[in-house]
């Protein structure tokens, strides 16, 4: 018999103007994988608040249930002494201390008043046994990758008993071989009973792991399907409320005539002459294609678009040519008065400034254009903001709202919108869909392509291997700093990319 351990009933949230959730509905099985699945906005973190305990009761209006009774929570603490813990995308670990004092951080086992070093190492070393995580307790947090944080955060979250583990996209900073560790190890805690609601934007992944599918759109419950009643299509479907025709909507290239040439290009570590971390990439870039750039974690592809670009820290080596005539970079402003323009794959580190509006962020880029005489135009900081929102279709109150109050894919939009402000010749996209729902995805892909038509190069990074597959004409691979294949759009397949970025090319 399968029994409920988790119930929801019609909770409803509201903020000034906005109702986030709107008699949501859900229930989720004792011991499954139950995965949240809805466009930025759909009301997903709001359910998530709620349910650990940020968003106290009487804040929101409905029912939770927990084994069949009724729970208040009144803060996170009560939550998770009711077995309930969110592990964030955003990882909660003190990256100064070792794994074993972050997993009891806060609850560190006591003798005679003082902290039982021994015990806690000992019970952080039974624990990362148990999830068979081969773990050193005493190691720092900062000599980890991301992928075995994300599995020490899941470690603390049993410490404290979870019953419950809420994960919000929690494969969104790892590498493929990272995702399927953790996703392995959610399998092995489905076995022993823990339940698990999983809540990520990658449509194939959640096919592969979950049990049940609940879909919230606009605050609102679209439904609950087990996972053999969906497939991609049918789940894109229900996420976005309408049709997604073709998910890669690829564009032909209007030409394929040079426009920027890239020789030795060569980059070296900061402050380490010795250390290469892109050695002598030599390509085109054709005007008018998107030119994926692919490979592993660490690869080099970021640095590389920061060598081109002028903001690499370290020795470079190599010469640019745009349109035949060499290139002098030494700083940004140099690239975007050469026409180029780059999307940082951290929009809210390096491409936007979130206590800013969304006009003063699209103009950034392009001071000269909204103050020719060096004393800002209003009226031409306005007039371009309205017409890129209304062109990539944004999402905003209002052009001098602030931008930290968007949902990622309309803050990607804004970044987007600022480089377009700079008329590039090339723009290079870091990771342009990371972080951000399909519906944003396709609608990136279509900015892309008017791009493509009206003869701008594009070059995309992404870690996503059907993403470059389906949007690319060309496809670079880069290992270990070296580029190791080209491939056109007819001779790439998964297999040759995976084997360029394994080195065996």
């Amino acid at each position: 018999m399968v029994e409920t351990f988790l119930e929801v009933r019609h909770l409803t949230k509201t903020f000034p103007g906005v109702k986030a959730l709107d008699d949501v509905s859900l229930s989720v099985q004792r011991g499954e994988i139950h995965a949240l699945c809805g466009e930025n906005g759909a009301g997903k973190s709001t359910l998530i608040k709620i349910l650990s305990g940020v968003y106290p009761h009487g804040a929101y209006s409905g029912e939770i249930l927990l084994e069949g009774k009724a729970v208040h929570f009144r803060n996170i603490r009560e939550a998770e002494q009711a077995g309930i813990a969110v592990i964030y995308q955003e990882l909660a670990l003190v990256k100064e201390m070792t794994i074993g004092e972050n997993i009891f951080l806060g609850q560190e086992p006591k003798k005679l008043g003082l902290v039982d070093w021994n015990t806690l190492y000992f019970r952080a070393g039974q624990l990362l046994e148990e999830l068979g995580l081969h773990l050193n307790p005493r190691m720092p947090i900062k000599n980890l990758g991301i992928g075995q944080q994300q599995l020490v955060e899941i470690a603390k979250a049993l410490s404290k008993n979870a019953r419950l583990l809420i994960l919000d996209e929690p494969t969104a900073a790892l590498t493929e071989n990272e995702v399927q560790i953790l996703l392995r190890l959610l399998r092995q805690l489905r076995e022993r009973g823990v339940t698990c609601i999983y809540i990520s934007h990658k449509v194939a992944e959640v096919l592969s792991i979950a049990d049940r599918v609940t879909v919230l759109r606009d605050g609102k419950s679209v439904g609950t399907a087990t996972i053999k009643e969906l497939d991609e299509h049918r789940l894109v479907s229900m996420m976005v409320g309408r049709e997604l025709s073709d998910f890669y909507p690829f564009e032909p290239s209007p030409s394929s005539e040079p426009i920027v040439e890239i020789n030795g290009l060569t980059l070296y570590e900061p402050g380490n002459d010795h250390r290469v971390v892109v050695k002598n990439a030599s390509f085109q870039i054709r005007r008018g294609e998107i030119l994926g750039i692919s490979g592993l974690m660490g690869a080099g592809r970021t640095e590389l678009l920061m060598g081109i670009f002028g903001v690499w820290p370290g020795r470079r080596e190599g010469k640019i040519f745009l349109n035949g005539q060499a290139l002098q970079i030494r700083q940004p402003q140099d690239a975007i008065r050469a026409g180029l323009g780059l999307m940082s794959e951290d929009r809210k580190r390096f491409g936007l400034v979130l206590p800013h509006s969304v006009a003063k962020n699209i103009t950034l880029a392009n001071l000269r254009k909204i103050a020719p005489r060096n004393f800002l135009d209003e009226n031409f900081e306005v007039r371009f903001s309205n017409r890129l929102v209304e062109e990539l279709g944004i999402r905003a109150p209002s052009i001098h709202h602030e931008v930290n109050t968007l949902s990622g894919g309309n803050q990607q939009k804004v970044v987007l919108a600022k480089w377009l402000l700079t008329e590039p010749a090339v723009l290079f996209l870091d990771e342009p869909t990371r972080g951000i729902d399909v519906g944003a995805k396709f609608e990136i892909y279509q900015i892309m392509n008017q791009l493509v038509r009206d003869g701008v190069a594009v070059v995309m990074v992404s870690s996503e291997l059907p993403e470059i597959l389906g949007m690319s004409h060309r496809i670079l691979v880069l290992h270990e700093g070296e580029i190791t294949g080209e491939f056109s759009r007819e001779e790439a397949t998964p297999e040759k990319i995976m084997l360029a970025a394994t080195g065996h090319g």
